[in-house]
């Protein structure tokens, strides 16, 4: 057994989940958000549709809050069989093929509804068939957020991040984007991210408005700006012997029921954004909504960046984006 594969063994252990104590109508399922975050929300929506419409054959274990791990655990959790569905940032993967880094580029897709048609579509669907390459079935997407920056001075233009030391993560892509606009990106753990902003080790940070809020970044923060850079994407990934053994009408009840709980994240997140930005406006943050004309100034020049990766994804991909 592999090194990895132990520690998640053990980890599964510490959390109470025993394969052997398992019936094979049980999904467990692993992810690595707050049980207060909408994606959590939507697993239990999961969970409840599957259950319900199963008349309790089927029963779903959800284990949020990184019990099993964080993504790239969790994925190989997915990949051994030991957990049978996850959902990881879609970035996770980007060191198994670059084609996964394509939808956490900079202004990949001009928003959110361009990105769910594209993620649902031909270009979402070559992604997923990519994890047969590596023992994983892809299933699905879900959505992690827009992100958004946060600081303590007003940017509405590329140049104003010049010099600012921000908190992104350990991305490259998302690091040559920000060296792009002056800045001076300083990767580290999401966890750290509020006492480095209280004490000055960074200077801002970005990501989506769910986490600006539940992490209370505006406590230490005072603009957000609405920059809209990035569409972070979870992708659903099952493994391929659970999900093969279904009965054609179980597989048929838990892809159902995983649209449908996709489906109701967007309603839930469409209502929390608005009372996180109210929440945070009363808060005395001054929040900045860019024009297009700004939004375009950010657009050229993270342009050399989309451009470097797209060279290293296969033509076909990149031409089954949505014009």
């Amino acid at each position: 057994m592999r090194k990895s594969t132990l520690c998640l063994t053990l980890s599964l252990a510490l959390a109470g989940i025993s394969a052997q104590a398992y019936a094979e109508t049980t999904i467990r399922v692993g992810h690595g958000a707050a049980d207060t975050y909408h994606m959590h929300k939507a697993w239990v929506k999961f969970k409840e549709i599957v259950e319900q419409e199963s008349n309790n054959e089927i029963t779903v274990d959800i284990y949020p809050n990184g019990q099993v791990g964080g993504d790239r655990e969790l994925t190989e959790a997915v990949q051994a069989g030991i957990v049978d569905m996850t959902a990881p940032v879609v970035e996770v993967m980007a060191g198994w093929d670059p084609a996964f880094t394509v939808p956490g580029l900079p202004y990949t897709f001009a928003n959110r509804e361009a990105a769910l048609e594209a993620l649902n579509g031909d270009f979402g669907n070559k992604l997923l068939a990519k994890m047969d390459d590596f023992g994983i079935k892809g299933v699905g997407w879900m959505e992690n957020g827009i992100r958004n920056i946060t600081s303590n001075k007003t940017v509405t233009e590329p140049n104003d991040l010049r010099g600012v030391k921000i908190r992104t993560m350990q991305v490259e892509a998302h690091m040559d984007a920000f060296k792009s606009m002056g800045a001076n990106p300083t990767p580290m753990s999401f966890n750290e991210v509020y006492s480095a902003l209280q004490q000055g080790v960074v200077d801002a940070q970005e990501n989506p408005l769910g986490h600006i809020y539940s992490s209370r970044f505006y406590e230490v923060q005072s603009n957000l700006t609405l920059s809209g850079h990035v569409y972070s994407t979870h992708m659903v990934l099952a493994n391929p012997d659970f999900y093969y053994n279904l009965s054609d009408e179980d597989r048929t009840l838990v892809e159902s029921a995983l649209s449908r709980a996709i489906d109701y994240q967007q309603e839930v997140i469409a209502d929390e954004e608005q009372l996180q930005l109210a929440a945070m406006k009363a808060a005395g943050v001054k929040i900045t909504q860019l024009t297009p004309e700004q939004v375009g100034a950010f657009q050229d020049v993270t342009a050399p960046i989309r451009e470097k990766y797209f060279k290293m994804v296969e033509p076909e991909l990149i031409n089954s984006l949505p014009q």
